[in-house]
């Protein structure tokens, strides 16, 4: 398997127009992908290769328009350069040695410090820099982080893994799709053993095995049913939850649910997904979650789609964001994304949480994560990350931080028919106040 955009290291070239920029693109990727001209505003959108640059690994090099493009056509090349930012891990920006460093150029060099992306500045003559900005390049790359691992504290050597991997109507023709294969392989890495099965054979392979499975991952549609065909004993959650994990907002999608049953008739969710595909019929963004959140709510909402690039960064007309688990984009474009919904207090969920939520197991499908302190960055926000989970989680918490403790009653189950209970427990001082001084 060829690593993925998504998990490449992501390079972008920045500068005025004619400032060297696509020269310096071609230089670095040995083959011509940018067209070169002494005319200005020749790239006129981001282009982008994938390669290996050793010693760094598998990258992206992204050449854009110049920055001090004009008119209103230029306006839109700007826009398409700034988005290039929310995916940036190290960037370029090339000066042209005989104009100097312009007004221009130090605004971008301000906005790059503002998004706190680590950058290089380069002087362009006649000469190549192609060597010079390589050891940049690398140099760069060291105050990156190290790179996570999906199944990080959840899954050792020698263990059986089940994954449920539906293949219906939806699915890519001949393949997996990317996070199945991203769990297959680091299973695989981690030498443990994997078992791949269609739903409808998860109960015979249970029975075959001698040993009880350490983790069942399912695709989220067929959360329901995978979870009412396991026994209780066996932890389970799916490959979106994991991805959520892995890009960094699960706590922030967890905590998203609690806006669910609060939705009004008239108010917008937004759908959206990273990835540009054709839907089908039974598309889980467009049918399934939507059915979902009919069931759950009641509610006559209104509904609106982004797929790909095309996220809006004002979300202010929206109540709520459900999106993908993100294994498309990159971490850092994930989690732009969570930042605009955070700035504006928009709730943003993911696909398989929600749906845990809506099938009534969200607390089953995030227990394996009770412990694994990366959920939350410390130890002690286990409690917190329960807590303000919503008072639909006070059950997980008695179970796993009070072990024994049963005698309190436990939130009613999600669903319309359960609206009134539900509200009546949130209400219970007995309940939440107790629980906000024991944490």
């Amino acid at each position: 398997m060829n690593t993925p955009s998504s998990e490449r290291i992501h390079i972008s070239i920045f500068g005025s127009r004619n400032a060297g920029k696509s020269t310096l693109a071609n230089e670095l990727l040995g083959q011509d992908l940018s067209i070169v001209s002494d005319s200005k505003g020749t790239t006129t959108d981001p282009v982008s290769k994938a390669m290996e640059l050793l010693p760094i690994g598998p990258v992206v090099i992204t050449d854009t328009a110049g920055y001090d493009d004009e008119g209103e056509l230029g306006e839109k090349r700007i826009l398409k350069t700034k988005q290039i930012l929310n995916k940036t891990d190290i960037a370029i920006l090339v000066i042209n040695k005989s104009v100097g460093k312009t007004t221009e150029d130090e605004k971008f060099e301000k906005l790059l410090q503002g998004k706190g992306i680590p950058y290089s500045v380069v002087f362009r003559g006649k000469e190549s820099i192609k060597e010079k900005t390589v050891q940049e390049i690398i140099r760069l790359s060291s105050s990156l982080q190290n790179k996570k691992t999906i199944l990080d504290g959840l899954v050792k050597s020698n263990d059986t893994v089940i994954l449920v991997c539906p293949i219906d109507a939806a699915a890519p023709k001949g393949r997996l799709i990317l996070p199945q294969q991203m769990v297959l392989r680091e299973i695989l890495d981690l030498h443990a053993k994997a078992i791949v099965i269609q739903p409808e054979e998860l109960n015979e392979t249970v029975g075959m095995l001698n040993v009880q499975p350490a983790l069942v991952i399912t695709d989220s549609q067929c959360f329901k049913k995978v979870s009412e065909d396991l026994p209780e004993e066996i932890p389970l959650t799916s490959f979106s939850i994991l991805m959520a994990r892995y890009k960094g907002f699960l706590k922030e999608a967890i905590k998203a649910v609690s806006v669910i049953e609060k939705l009004k008739d008239g108010d917008s969710v937004l759908i959206s997904e990273g990835c540009s595909h054709r839907r089908q019929c039974g598309d889980i963004g467009t049918v399934k979650i939507p059915a979902a959140l009919k069931k759950l709510t009641g509610k006559n909402l209104n509904l609106e789609y982004s797929s790909g690039t095309a996220f809006p960064e004002d979300l202010s007309k929206h109540s709520m964001v459900i999106h993908c688990g993100g294994c498309m984009i990159t971490e850092k474009e994930v989690l732009y994304r969570m930042k605009c919904a955070q700035d504006q207090k928009i709730p943003f969920c993911n696909y398989g949480i929600f749906l845990a939520f809506a099938s009534g197991i969200l607390d089953r499908s995030i227990k394996i994560f009770k412990n694994n302190i990366s959920v939350c960055g410390r130890k002690n926000d286990a409690r917190i990350f329960l807590l303000h989970a919503h008072f639909y989680f006070v059950r997980i918490f008695y179970e796993f931080i009070e072990p024994g403790n049963h005698r309190r009653k436990c939130c009613p189950p999600a669903g319309k028919e359960n609206m009134q209970e539900r509200s009546i427990f949130l209400q219970d001082p007995n309940c939440s106040e107790q629980i906000l001084q024991e944490c």
